[in-house]
């Protein structure tokens, strides 16, 4: 996982708001430094930038050309580049610079596309495609192009074509053009900040820093506690409360009841806290920045930015413009549309469970006796779940390749300590099918980690579940070095990690994202607990012990439920809608996973520099999922932990983890159990959490401004 941005200034791209001036601090919400140090978390291997320099030089009577300097510069293009690196022999340092002045800061994986050896780095491999690419595209190319039968693609072509995760910022220098972006399905984060009053610069970055609002002792009041008491009677009194009270709370309680009574010190914070916010609605409405986010994500999609020249006053103008993806196959993934929905009477006949038993029965019996390499049977017995098998063992294999540079990274452990690729596991179906898939890809000489988050010690339902997936990998994997990761935490010990995560998770804002980006936070930073044996005299016992996974790579089960209606809410859509509404809402899901999931969990697990990958969204098992008739996914009239995600369940059973295959969806908010801390924590009770719809509450404060 790298950390990429760009900050641009002196450049007007919305003519609304005045150019900012480079050299100028005063309308910038985040220093470089600021950028730097949020970056460098991401990417902890290197940290590199590049300056360019802009300004309109005179052509004739006309401002058309632009000249690279560094002295009285109209405009500033400053491109940071942080890098964890997990390909490749050599080092390398971001930003990538080539011999014609072209700048890339990449963030991403190349699996398919593009050729990259097993000793050479993927960024380095695309800087040379890109180099060769023509201008296509570009604002001041506006002729048909002429390189088609010279080898020659556009960028958009190039990008269309990649498989894998990524994001991008790619400086042109031949058509003065910038251009970024991210995967057709938003697996890398690219935030992007358009200019406005409060900071007049175009920004882009993987993440955002924390800003010095949120650092601010203002935003710190409403979200300190103010001790023990207990509510009597709408009064506050001193009590012998479990936890503190969050003034945050108290204040909710005045502005919904004006009866309440509350000790004179309280009253007067409260006082504040109010004209507090009563500034600050006012400077928001003042400023024109009401319900406006710092911060966006950026849409999936290829970018460019073109900078020309105005005529009247010589200022440096940018034009952005979105690009369609060119790969007709990707196309038809991106509109996710799949061709057999609603089944036929015959065809349902077939989903009694009894008869679909005994139909995998026959199928694996017939695949058992396929020559290996052969596949003479595999066109006249197609199984459904034999197909996912197989896509999802090859993505995860192209996933956790093993190439030189892991031992450049760990060449002071030993061999037999080597834990190059872990897993998020909660011992649900998803994070079992990823570890006994990894368990046949990976070589044996490497063992496993288990990373499992608990808000509840040993009484999560994630806890318990982990443990017992332990249980069925070992008994399917005896061999293999199993390690289940216990990473146990107290919510109300968590202040400045919660601060830290709201960075994270922005542009996201609800108690719902904070939560989950909390959990996947602890998680992926892999530091816990394990059990070790110990053989004293012939007995065998465990004493649990500290232990942190340096594994740099993370498994994560991301993209399981939208393809293989695995929430609540696919049951409700089916029961109202049939087949055709399941289908438009799992459509739906898909279609907006970048935004409601993937931005965020990406950034809250690379903070840990380590590297998010997610083999169920590889692009063969997308398409693979889509061909399979919808009723063979999912079959929604059975209960809960049987007709959801079936083909996933079938999956499980065909690798042996019978025990997963019937276990229910469980969110990783409830499963750790860090939902209901949270509840308490902010609403007073679990009770009082639900009336208020708190999943979908968004957080109050100064964060709210970033």
């Amino acid at each position: 996982m790298c950390g990429i941005g760009v900050i641009i200034s002196g450049v007007r791209i919305d003519s609304a708001y005045p150019i900012s001036d480079p050299t100028s601090p005063v309308s910038s919400v985040f220093s470089v430094d600021d950028f730097k140090a949020a970056l460098r978390r991401r990417g902890p291997d290197s940290l590199g930038c590049k300056k360019i320099f802009l300004h309109p030089a005179v052509s004739g009577e006309e401002c058309v050309e632009l000249r690279c300097c560094g002295d009285q510069s109209n405009g500033e293009l400053h491109f940071i580049g942080a890098t964890l690196q997990l390909r490749g022999i050599n080092p390398i340092t971001q930003p990538l610079v080539d011999e014609f002045g072209n700048i890339l800061v990449y963030n991403g994986e190349i699996f398919g596309g593009i050729h990259v050896g097993n000793d050479s780095n993927d960024a380095k491999i695309l800087m040379q495609y890109l180099g060769k690419c023509c201008a296509c595209g570009s604002h001041g190319h506006t002729t048909a192009c002429n390189n088609s039968g010279l080898g020659k693609s556009s960028i958009p072509e190039l990008l269309s074509i990649i498989k894998g995760p990524w994001a991008m910022i790619y400086w042109q220098d031949s058509s003065r053009t910038m251009w970024f972006g991210r995967d057709a399905f938003g697996r890398r984060s690219l935030l992007v900040h358009w200019p406005n009053s409060e900071d007049f610069r175009f920004l882009l970055s993987s993440v955002s820093p924390i800003s010095i609002v949120e650092q601010s002792s203002a935003g710190e009041i409403l979200h300190t506690h103010i001790g023990y008491f207990k509510w009597s009677s709408n009064c506050l009194r001193p009590g012998t409360a479990t936890s503190p009270v969050p003034l945050l709370l108290v204040f909710k309680r005045v502005v919904q009841n004006s009866e309440i009574h509350l000790p004179p010190d309280i009253k007067m914070v409260l006082y504040c806290c109010h004209l507090w916010e009563c500034w600050l609605t006012n400077f928001e409405v003042d400023n024109g920045i009401t319900n406006i986010n710092f911060w966006d994500e950026l849409p999936c999609g290829v970018y460019s930015l073109s900078i020309g020249s105005a005529k009247s006053n010589k200022s440096l103008l940018g034009e952005v413009k979105k690009h369609e993806w060119t790969n007709p196959m990707l196309r038809e993934l991106v509109k996710w549309e799949r061709a057999f929905v609603e089944p036929k009477p015959a065809e349902l006949h077939s989903m009694i469970p009894s008869e679909q038993a005994d139909m995998r029965s026959i199928c694996l019996e017939r695949l058992e006796r396929v020559p290996s390499g052969l596949g003479t049977m595999q066109t006249s017995v197609p199984l459904p779940a034999q197909t996912v098998l197989t896509a999802l063992r090859e993505s995860i294999m192209r996933r956790t390749t093993q190439s030189a540079i892991f031992l450049a990274v760990t060449c002071d452990l030993k061999q037999e300590e080597l834990v190059p690729v872990a897993i998020l596991f909660s011992g649900g179906l998803d994070s079992m099918i990823l570890a006994a898939l990894l368990d046949e890809c990976l070589d044996p000489i490497y063992g496993i980690d288990l990373l499992n988050v608990s808000f509840d010690g040993q009484f999560a339902p994630d806890r318990i579940s982990a443990k017992a997936g332990l249980k069925e990998l070992q008994r399917i994997s005896p061999l293999r070095r199993w390690k289940l990761v216990e990473v146990d935490a107290d919510l109300l010990k968590l202040t400045q990690e919660t601060q830290h995560v709201m960075s994270l998770i922005n542009p996201a804002k609800t108690y719902m994202d904070l939560n989950i980006g909390i959990a996947l936070w602890l998680a992926a930073g892999g530091e816990g607990w394990v059990y070790e044996e110990i053989v004293e005299l012939g007995n065998e016992d465990y004493q649990r012990v500290k232990y942190k996974s340096e594994a740099r790579i993370l498994l994560v089960g991301s993209g399981a439920d939208e393809q293989c209606a695995g929430y609540g809410r696919h049951k409700t859509k089916y029961r109202s809608g049939s087949w055709l509404g399941l289908n438009e809402e799992m459509k739906l899901d898909m279609q907006r996973i970048w935004k409601r999931n993937l931005g965020r969990d990406d950034r809250c697990i690379a903070d840990n520099g380590k590297e998010a990958r997610f083999p169920f969204l590889d692009e063969d098992v997308i398409r693979t999922l889509l061909d399979i008739p919808l009723w063979e996914v999912a079959n929604l009239d059975q209960p809960s932990g049987t007709g959801d995600k079936k083909i996933l369940r079938e999956v499980a059973r065909m690798l042996g983890i019978n025990e997963a295959a019937t276990l229910p969806k469980r969110a990783i908010q409830f499963g750790s159990r860090i939902a209901r801390e949270s509840n308490k924590k902010n609403f007073g009770s679990n009770r009082a959490a639900n009336q208020a719809s708190a999943g979908s509450v968004v957080i109050n404060g100064i964060s709210n401004l970033t």
